[in-house]
């Protein structure tokens, strides 16, 4: 057998944002393309996120923020990654991240910054060219 693996993403929401919507609309598209998605819930810590995504083994981290504290919660992450080893896992963020901070985030290594009105297709894509099985 020669059957390729899916695609593990491990969803989280990060500090205290309690808005959830927009990344279970992200976690059932990612399902429906074939993924393996394992959703973290509301108001995970950077450290929570690492040692999931660990623990899951996954490829993707994504992550997604509207409260405006992607600025230290996404970095923390990066951070944490690094420590433990595992900068192989591809990270993307999403949520409301002003478009000055794009390249701020890009610089840490979160591969993919994606804003409100995204087509869940272009994420798809996306982590599809990205995350080599």
């Amino acid at each position: 057998m020669n059957e390729k693996r899916k695609i593990r993403v491990l969803a989280a929401k990060p500090g205290l944002d309690g808005h959830d919507r927009g990344i279970k609309v992200i976690c059932y598209a990612l399902r429906d393309a074939g993924m393996e998605v394992i959703y973290t819930g509301l108001r995970q810590t950077p450290e929570q996120i690492v040692q999931a995504a660990l623990q899951e083994d996954v490829d993707v981290i994504a992550m997604s923020v509207l409260s405006g504290a992607h600025d230290y919660l996404f970095p923390r992450v990066m951070e944490l990654l690094k420590e433990k080893e595992a900068t192989d896992i591809l990270v993307i963020g999403g949520g409301i991240i002003p478009e000055e901070d794009h390249e701020a985030m890009k610089a840490l290594g979160i591969k993919a910054v994606f804003g409100p009105g995204t087509s869940t297709s272009d994420i798809i894509k996306f982590i599809q060219d990205n995350v080599k099985i």
